[in-house]
């Protein structure tokens, strides 16, 4: 990726609320930039936001000080996002489906759950401590720019 019709980019950050902010709208700009509708976007930030947020809150246990890795590729035909924590991971098994009629009043396992639904894929790549997402452009849907 780097010609003119994408964009990618690999940088870490620290769980400030700031930082972890202007990397969101940092990629949304760049997913419109991209082509990308506004459902694309939306998308991609609410995914984007959640992985962030349990790098912070479950892999880091709230350190804002501890990095969190972020790969970036966008181009007409989809968008990748990688989010990767410095924890000791998690097995994406034992979260609880928050879907399920036991599981409703229990908070754990919506963040997760949202970015499966917003996104074409999420893979858990052991030890459990990242996150790669993928959303693909439906068939037959043109960008509306070139990034």
């Amino acid at each position: 990726m780097g010609d003119a019709s994408s964009w990618s980019r690999a940088w870490s950050i620290t769980g400030d609320l700031d930082v972890m902010r202007a990397a969101v709208e940092l990629v949304q700009d760049q997913v419109h930039a991209c082509g990308w509708d506004d459902a694309a976007s939306f998308a991609v930030r609410l995914a984007f936001e959640e992985a962030l947020t349990n790098a912070l809150r479950h892999g880091h246990g709230g350190d804002a000080s501890l990095e969190i890795a972020i790969e970036v590729a966008i181009d007409a035909g989809e968008v990748r996002l990688g989010v990767t924590d410095q924890g000791p991971g998690f097995d994406p098994g034992t979260v609880p489906d928050p879907r399920a009629d036991e599981n409703l009043t229990i908070a754990s396992g919506r963040g997760l759950a949202l970015i499966r639904a917003f996104m074409t894929t999420c893979e858990v790549v052991p030890p459990g401590n990242s996150l790669q997402l993928r959303l693909t452009r439906p068939m037959g849907s043109d960008p509306t720019t070139a990034c």
